[in-house]
């Protein structure tokens, strides 16, 4: 059986795609290709998550490791604790997949997400592990512990996120806050409230059934409507596993990724605090961010779509922030990972030095243009599709000139083709978009 890992670990419906199984030997694989002697293990509030996370500790403990669980934390807690012990990390959870999905993504010792060569590793070892025949480890006294995490790393995770706003308060921010009955449904609300920020918080009962239904980062409705009702000064989604954020304006408006990246990178450069002048995106970004950057005087460096591709791009560039117009950023001076709940404070903090409101702000960072994102099921993998349909989309691309864009891309974690089209006008962007994915689909059943 090979597993191969998308653009952010092992992920499908658990105990189908994802069984017992291959956590466990995920599990091996972590501990005999990283060999520390502990390896830190988080999940999120899926039903399916304590099954899996004693499946992962029970594999690193036959290899010889101690597993320490630290229950539901977001997923930079668990980068935050590889990162301070440096030993491996494991994250049980699917993001913003609904809740019979699961995930198992690793963090290497010092919280690191794995380089090809590393998850090469990994795969290879897994392969080995789910081989049927006996795969025997240490015995005895060397057998691994499992060992219940205690409450310091949770406090250790929250203090430093607070550190990043250098002993400021938030005080008179009045913010709905929609936890995606997720991994930040205590942590969030939590440390916003030391700050000072007046809460409404939505989304924070998971039953292991609810998690990003109807709310967190992929479904704002219900935040935006609340933002407006309660006369609040914006709204924040986490999602699922709280490794990113999507935010709302006071008047209900979203404020995506590449608005809050814009928005940061803007405050920083102004305080001399952006690494070289430089910010990482993905090619996801909205056109609009490019240009935004430009009249602001930042570089832009663009990566491969995946968090993990902008944080090889920041370590190798040793530039200090960069993200995902999906929310997920990544602030390189104070975490290893992206962090949502980080990035609610330092806009928040932003927000509150500029004493303007998110939606004055945004505009003024950026303009984005009409974007349409279609995403096309296919039974088979496609890495191949950008050059299989390389007539189609160069006509796209001479029809758009340099006020539009054109990408096609196999995703990394589901079966599907993306279609993505920006131009100056959103018919023209429809229209496009619509005859790529027709042209897919046509390719993808010959």
């Amino acid at each position: 059986m090979h597993i191969r890992f998308g653009t952010d670990g092992v992920r499908g419906e658990a105990n189908s795609a994802l069984t017992v199984e291959t956590a466990l030997a995920l599990g091996r694989a972590a501990a005999r290709v990283f060999p520390t002697s502990r390896v830190v293990i988080g999940r999120d509030t899926r039903r399916s998550g304590p099954m899996l996370e004693l499946a992962v500790a029970a594999g690193v403990c036959a290899e010889g490791a101690d597993a320490v669980l630290l229950g539901v934390v977001p997923t930079p807690a668990v980068a935050a604790v590889s990162a301070q012990e440096k030993i491996t990390g494991v994250m049980i959870s699917a993001s913003h997949n609904p809740f019979y999905d699961n995930g198992i993504k690793l963090f290497a010792p010092g919280g690191r997400k794995l380089s090809d060569a590393e998850q090469a590793q990994v795969e290879a070892a897994l392969e080995d592990l789910l081989q049927p025949v006996p795969h025997p480890g240490p015995v005895r006294e060397l057998v691994g512990r499992v060992i219940q995490g205690d409450a310091q790393a949770g406090e250790a995770y929250l203090d430093s996120v607070a550190a990043a706003i250098e002993g400021r308060t938030l005080q008179g921010l009045k913010v709905v806050l929609d936890c995606a009955n997720g991994s930040n449904f205590e942590f969030g609300p939590l440390l916003l409230e030391r700050l000072g920020v007046e809460l409404c918080v939505l989304a924070n009962s998971p039953d292991g059934l609810n998690i990003n239904h109807e709310c967190g980062s992929t479904s704002i409705a219900a935040l935006s409507e609340r933002v407006v009702a309660e006369g609040a000064d914006l709204g924040i989604a986490f999602d699922g596993d709280a490794d990113r954020l999507l935010a709302v304006d006071h008047t209900g408006e979203e404020v995506d990724g590449d608005h809050i990246i814009a928005l940061c990178a803007i405050d920083l450069a102004a305080r001399s605090r952006l690494a070289h002048n430089t910010v990482v995106v993905t090619v996801m970004s909205n056109l609009g961010f490019l240009q935004g950057m430009q009249r602001a005087g930042i570089s832009v460096v663009q990566t491969a779509v995946g968090d993990r591709n902008v944080l090889q791009a920041l370590a190798a560039g040793e530039f200090s922030l960069g993200g995902e117009q999906s929310g997920h950023i990544i602030f390189a001076d104070h975490s290893t990972t992206g962090d949502g709940l980080l990035g609610a404070v330092v806009l928040l903090d932003l927000l509150r030095r500029s004493g303007r409101p998110l939606a004055e702000l945004a505009q003024a960072a950026m303009t984005r243009l009409p974007q349409v994102l279609l995403n096309v099921p296919v039974s088979r993998p496609m890495p191949e599709i950008a050059s299989l349909l390389n007539q189609e989309l160069s006509a796209a691309t001479a029809e758009l000139g340099e006020t539009g864009r054109v990408l096609l891309r196999p995703s990394g974690t589901e079966a599907v083709v993306r279609v993505m089209v920006e131009a100056e006008q959103s018919e023209d962007a429809q229209r496009i978009a619509e005859q790529l994915a027709l042209a897919v689909e046509m390719l993808a059943r010959s």
